[in-house]
């Protein structure tokens, strides 16, 4: 319990720790949020990192010039688009062990089924929506490669989400996260952030659950 809570404080105040980091490491910054965002798209177990509201962040601060805003956008660019081909790799090559298995640990199975009802809905396109969902951001590449999606095919949408959801998030912060009403209230600004992150997620989820609830109760009057 205190790891997690730990984690959210450093979420919901990323801005603070941000600070901290840019001071400390200076330049060496830009290989952290590197790693950061390569981490989140291209590790399966590790979906809860805070890549919103770090793109949001970062962008914030390469307003009052803490970072090159150019060169911000092309290093979190590569990395989302790495991440996701190395996550879609791993997928493809032990992605269906993983899957078979009845239980693994480190790796929730749910959010692999929900992912997969996400590609049945959408298809290929969910590797673009999916930018702006946490955990199925993480998951989409990696069950694309257990459904052999082609990789060509895959690659070209993995590059369009990544450039959407790269140049949305940080070109917010840049142009908004330094006006005085959204800079003295930057922590309900990230709690916006997440909150709204996590909202289609939550949709999905209540709609499964009603779903199958209607179903049931369908199949009990059929019955």
């Amino acid at each position: 319990m205190e790891f997690i809570g730990h984690f959210l404080n450093i979420v919901l105040h990323v801005d603070k720790y941000m600070n901290l980091v840019i001071r400390d490491y200076g330049n060496f910054t830009y290989l952290l949020l590197f790693v950061v965002i390569l981490i989140e798209t291209g590790v399966v177990i590790m979906p809860i990192l805070p890549g919103d509201s770090v793109l949001f962040i970062t962008g914030a601060f390469a307003a009052i010039g803490s970072f090159n805003i150019a060169l911000l956008i092309i290093i979190v660019y590569a990395a989302a688009v790495i991440g996701d081909t190395m996550n879609y790799h791993i997928g493809k090559y032990i992605g269906r062990k993983i899957y078979d298995k009845e239980k693994v640990r480190f790796l929730k199975k749910e959010y692999l089924y929900k992912t997969q009802t996400f590609y049945e809905k959408y298809g290929a396109k969910t590797i673009i929506i999916a930018r702006f969902m946490p955990i199925i951001r993480t998951f989409a590449p990696f069950v694309a490669g257990i459904g052999k999606m082609k990789y060509t095919k895959f690659l070209l949408f993995n590059m369009i989400g990544a450039g959407a959801w790269v140049l949305l998030l940080t070109l917010s912060g840049y142009f908004f996260g330094n006006i005085p009403v959204v800079k003295n209230n930057f922590t309900y600004v990230i709690y916006g952030i997440v909150f709204v992150s996590v909202l289609p997620s939550f949709i999905v989820v209540l709609k499964q659950k009603l779903s199958a609830k209607y179903n049931g109760k369908d199949k009990k009057e059929i019955a």
